[in-house]
């Protein structure tokens, strides 16, 4: 499914990453480890056409998304990546519900009981109408999952999803991620510095100034 061959980044003038290569297949739960500055966070944006490589190719179900125009890249993050981070991204001026519907909102479809399910799924029945600081850092969380998965995307994009929570609370986030990926059969891709966190993906590889381990 996603094929990166000899990526290369730079930021003024600072080798990020060395000639990446990484495959990924339908399904596959790899977690991404390195230290602060790695060059893991850049990858994993380079993936979700966050960004674009100076060099290399990064091909999704067969096509370079390197060169994709503005308008193909924008339709590719919003059809086929669902985005976690660590900071939860949640719009604070609108509620539990209208935050998890932004991304249906955005391909144009107006459906409303999805996002119903997908509250319940996540297990905030009750709490639909609540804002995001009415919440514990858990709950958002929770909340920023549903987002990443109510359009129904194929590549879900985790970077640090634990790393605002406690140690309690990242074991639940880890095993919600676990039980909907598989039960929706997406491809996960964690990036993470924590060992515990990472032993939840089925395949490891690490980073290490801009270079793959595997």
């Amino acid at each position: 499914m996603i094929k990166l061959e000899n990526v290369q980044k730079s930021y003024g003038g600072t080798s990020v990453l060395k000639g990446i290569n990484l495959e990924i297949g339908v399904g596959d739960f790899i977690s991404i480890m390195g230290s602060s500055g790695s060059g893991k966070s850049t990858l994993l944006n380079l993936i979700g056409a966050m960004d674009l490589p100076d060099a290399g190719s990064i091909t999704v179900d067969g096509e370079n998304i390197v060169t994709y125009t503005d308008a193909q890249l924008t339709l590719y993050r919003r059809k086929k990546i669902g985005f976690i981070f660590q900071f939860f991204n949640l719009f604070p001026n609108i509620t539990v519900f209208e935050n998890i519907r932004i991304p249906l909102l955005l391909n144009g479809n107006q459906d409303k009981r999805s996002v119903t399910e997908y509250i319940n799924l996540i297990g905030l029945e009750g709490q639909e109408h609540y804002y995001p600081y009415q919440l514990s850092g858990g709950q958002q969380q929770r909340v920023a999952i549903a987002r990443a998965l109510i359009h129904d995307p194929e590549i879900i994009l985790a970077d640090e999803p634990t790393g605002s929570l406690d140690s309690v609370n990242s074991q639940s986030i880890m095993e919600l991620v676990i039980k909907l990926a598989d039960e929706m059969k997406k491809t996960v891709i964690l990036v993470t510095h924590e060992n515990s966190i990472a032993q939840y993906a089925r395949r490891h590889v690490r980073i290490r100034d801009g270079v793959l381990f595997q």
